[in-house]
């Protein structure tokens, strides 16, 4: 087993200016990061290869630059997959922490766990003083959650989990782009600058997506803008659009 620090503050909160934007619209959020892609042993985005988007991350933006932070990211990650009972039992008290962090200051509590991994939440179970439950979702079923994936094969999800299909240009991902599409689900677009965000992309209804990060307001159906921020400014994969 690899040698890792066990956090006990797994959610980062309120800890981006985006989600900051959250809480004027009466939100909490708590988002968990963990190492992306390869970054470890362990694949955290089964998809990056296809949608070629593990450069472009947005690991590296905001503090994600910092070698500590990063670090921080990869314990966590190897306390997921090597300690995974330990961890979701941390993971459970984080989210009951950031529940009553939110009601004190009269806002509703937001959980993001793939701030920068891709995992299907939905198939992780999560044991809570002994009582089994099929998911998180189920175990805080008042509790809105959210992600952005490029899984768009996911489905049956719970009620209170809202994905966000996040687009990639390049050739080998078009088919889940499509599918995505014929499913009609909300997708981001990272678009190269600010100035390039268009009203409308491939003919359908753009909307801002850096206001704030509470995606699960937004109607199903529309693209999300964003501009590229870290190294996703050099991209030229197709990941992001000019």
């Amino acid at each position: 087993m690899t040698t890792f620090k066990k956090s006990k503050n797994l959610l980062s909160i309120s800890a981006d200016s985006k989600t900051i934007k959250g809480e004027k619209i009466g939100y909490l959020t708590g988002i968990l990061y963990l190492a992306p892609a390869n970054t470890t042993k362990y694949n955290t985005c089964s998809m990056a290869h296809k949608a070629q988007c593990a450069v472009a991350c947005l690991y590296s933006a905001g503090r994600g630059a910092f070698n500590s932070v990063q670090q921080s990211r990869i314990d966590k990650t190897l306390y997921f997959f090597e300690a995974r009972a330990e961890f979701m039992d941390q993971l459970v008290k984080n989210v009951q922490s950031l529940i009553k962090k939110a009601y004190a200051k009269k806002l509703d509590p937001l959980v993001r766990l793939n701030g920068t991994s891709d995992i299907r939440w939905e198939t992780i179970p999560v044991t809570i003083d002994g009582v089994p439950y099929a998911n998180i979702f189920e175990a805080f079923p008042t509790v809105q959650f959210y992600d952005y994936t490029k899984d768009a094969n996911r489905k049956d999800l719970p009620v209170n989990y809202d994905l966000t299909f996040s687009y990639s240009g390049v050739s080998t991902f078009a088919p889940y782009v499509q599918k995505a599409q014929s499913k009609g689900m909300r997708m981001a677009v990272v678009f190269r600058k600010i100035e390039n965000i268009p009203l409308s992309f491939k003919g359908i209804r753009v909307v801002s997506g850096d206001n704030s990060d509470v995606r699960h307001l937004d109607d199903q159906g529309v693209i999300v803008g964003l501009y590229a921020k870290g190294a996703a400014k050099r991209d030229n994969t197709g990941f992001v659009v000019n």
